[in-house]
């Protein structure tokens, strides 16, 4: 019991410094109004191509509806990372090297920040799902329980994935340009913004797209959790089904033990 109060006040810590913070509040309101009006309404009737000679839509769906499980990943994605400079700043105020030498073991400090980074992240990707209605996409109550908990799976994963970014950079600066480094060459790679069309062959594929970009969509690990969200919103994966929970639940694990492996030489 003692343990799971002390992870408990470190969620509830972290928790409330996020709720308190407006910029942050601002970013994951302002952030999927500006991807669905002016990406998703601006590029909505030019969501078409052309494949050897033939004009057709490329999937089923408006790009309103295409993009709308991506925005759930980039809005989970910036506050997941964003959410683990807290490391930078409770080791650069004392607060981290007083937690340290608590009977708590290392492990359970680390979790309970990485449990309170993953609430407010689930919390910024439920506001996008406010906007399913003006997106035509369905929402049923069983759609966004499965949903929510693929979206846990990911915040937590990627809130561990900042913690390592936080425990390799010593400063705020630093952490602020490497992070938006990684996150958006990791969102524009997961095709989010454009898909690899699923009825063409993979020789076809490479015709159509450069090789070394569909490379890049197939190796970045988000591309399968937006293609799982879009399993259960949209029912429409671009790749084998079973990948996007496999390849969540291993960057969860993977990059959690790794920021454990880091968090012990603090």
């Amino acid at each position: 019991m003692g343990l799971l109060g002390g992870i408990y006040a470190i969620w509830l810590r972290e928790v409330k410094r996020a709720l308190r913070d407006r910029g942050q509040l601002i970013g994951g309101v302002s952030r999927p109004l500006l991807w669905v009006l002016i990406m998703g309404i601006g590029l909505n009737p030019y969501f078409r191509g052309e494949v050897f000679g033939e004009v057709r839509f490329v999937v089923p769906y408006t790009y309103l509806q295409f993009i709308f499980p991506a925005i759930i990943v980039l809005n989970i994605m910036y506050t997941s990372v964003q959410s683990a400079v807290s490391v930078i700043w409770d080791r650069e105020f004392g607060f981290l090297r007083e937690v340290l030498v608590s009977p708590m073991p290392r492990w359970a400090i680390l979790f309970g920040k990485i449990l309170g980074g993953t609430t407010i992240a689930v919390m910024h990707g439920c506001l996008v799902l406010v906007l399913a209605r003006f997106t035509d996409v369905p929402m049923a109550w069983s759609t966004v329980f499965e949903a929510l908990g693929w979206m846990t799976l990911l915040a937590f994963g990627l809130t561990s994935f900042g913690v390592i970014i936080a425990n390799r950079i010593r400063s705020f600066e630093g952490f602020g340009v490497f992070s938006n480094a990684v996150i958006l060459p990791l969102y524009f790679t997961s095709s989010s913004v454009f898909p690899l069309d699923p009825a063409l062959t993979r020789a076809q594929t490479l015709v159509v797209y450069p090789e070394w970009l569909v490379f890049l969509v197939e190796a970045n690990p988000l591309t399968y959790a937006v293609d799982a969200l879009r399993g259960v919103f949209l029912n429409f994966n671009q790749f084998d089904p079973a990948l996007g929970p496999i390849i969540m639940t291993a960057m969860a694990v993977g990059f959690f033990l790794l920021a454990l492996w880091d968090f012990r030489k603090a």
